[in-house]
């Protein structure tokens, strides 16, 4: 099957996590998927084939040539949670030419706001029709590893050990919670989990989110004189004395940021939840140290009113890799794939880098999806075949 075609096969399930559920996976239908990529590596003829009890797919090809290193490729079955995921009606718009592409609601994706289309003149695109996500973050991951893989057996060339994984709930930084290593033994790891395919991530955020609980008194308006404390004032107080130029529409590159990510609330209550994000430890830490104090502050004006928990979600993955080797290898599968290498901090994290911190090294790929977590996705064709080949010189590489 082509990349394309599994593509718009994996993007017809609705995989949509939800960081409210307590369950793993936390939401049903992501086991919908599972079941089927269980079948699909069936098939193909995987020797062991797992899917665990937390909805992680394991699939392992035994190595032909054991003196080939053996290689584990990783990508996330969830879609994010900012725009729906179900009922995704995909169109291919052939040759891209750099203008704007008007959706059919006459929205507008242009490339002054969205330069990632510029990287794809002349590709065919495929696109949604403006009202849901696409997917592509990270069905195309999951498509290019399994065209990549399906061609190598059929192909009957020399490899070594091959382990594929596929995860639920990576994009509520749940994805490796429950990531048994057993399963996944193997000399070198990818995920297959960014946009550009030319490059190499393995610099990318230190990452937590932080909950705010605010406790107000609720009362009827007419009686609340002296006696009323609305919890949703409250937290509005909260958002003015936070850093109004650290959040991600005003940084870029390495600056860290405060993200409202959620606000809830009535008069009772309110809740704030906020991604703090940094490549710096130190910055990182002092981002933490900063809530804390807030909250700190809120109590000594209003006594008892506000509770935080800031809980660690991932770590800078350069921090914790102890050699680059996989690094090294993937720049020069993409250099004889007639690209140039790169290697920029991402600003975002991936599964690669809690399995890095779990002693995996686990340096992240690009896809050819572009515009991730918006109604504007969309992948590359084109880039998506390319990925193919890069993967498949990474397991032919001895």
């Amino acid at each position: 099957m082509k990349v394309q075609e599994r593509f718009l096969h994996y993007v017809s399930f609705d995989t949509q996590s939800d960081a409210s559920s307590h369950t793993t996976p936390s939401t049903e239908k992501q086991l919908v998927l599972a079941n089927e990529l269980v079948r699909e590596c069936q098939k193909m003829g995987f020797d062991e084939v797992v899917l665990s009890e937390y909805g992680i797919v394991y699939a392992t090809l035994y190595a032909n040539d054991p003196a080939y290193p053996s290689l584990g490729f990783c990508a996330h079955m969830d879609t994010a949670s900012e725009l729906s995921g179900a009922n995704i009606l995909p169109w291919i718009l052939s040759g891209y030419d750099g203008r704007d592409i008007v959706y059919p609601d006459g929205s507008v994706c242009s490339p002054k706001e969205y330069p990632s289309l510029l990287r794809c003149i002349g590709d065919d695109l495929i696109l949604t029709d403006g009202t849901t996500l696409l997917g592509g973050d990270d069905k195309a991951g999951i498509a290019i590893i399994m065209t990549a893989v399906e061609e190598m057996i059929r192909s009957g060339k020399k490899h070594g050990k091959i382990v594929v994984a596929f995860t639920p709930d990576e994009e509520i930084g749940r994805g490796v919670d429950h990531f048994d290593l057993s399963q996944f033994m193997v000399d070198y790891a990818y995920t297959v989990d960014g946009s550009r395919i030319d490059s190499v991530d393995y610099e990318n955020f230190n990452a937590a989110m932080a909950q705010i609980t605010i406790r107000g008194t609720s009362i009827h308006p007419g009686d609340a004189k002296d006696k009323m404390v609305n919890a949703s004032l409250l937290a509005s107080e909260w958002i003015q004395k936070m850093p109004k130029k650290q959040t991600p529409a005003h940084t870029e590159n390495r600056q860290g940021f405060y993200h409202l990510l959620e606000m809830n609330g009535t008069c009772e209550k309110a809740t704030l939840t906020y991604l703090l994000r940094h490549h710096d430890q130190k910055k990182f830490l002092a981002q933490k140290d900063f809530m804390h104090a807030l909250c700190e502050k809120m109590n000594q004006q209003y006594p008892g009113r506000f509770t935080i928990h800031i809980q660690d979600q991932y770590l800078n993955m350069k921090d914790l890799m102890k050699d680059k080797k996989a690094v090294r290898r993937a720049k020069k599968a993409i250099k004889a794939n007639g690209l140039e290498p790169v290697s920029i901090p991402t600003r975002g994290g991936t599964d690669g880098a809690m399995l890095t911190e779990k002693g995996c090294t686990c340096p992240n790929l690009g896809t050819g999806s572009y515009n991730h977590h918006g109604r504007f996705e969309f992948c590359s064709i084109q880039q998506m075949e390319k990925m193919v080949n890069i993967v498949q010189f990474l397991i032919e590489l001895s």
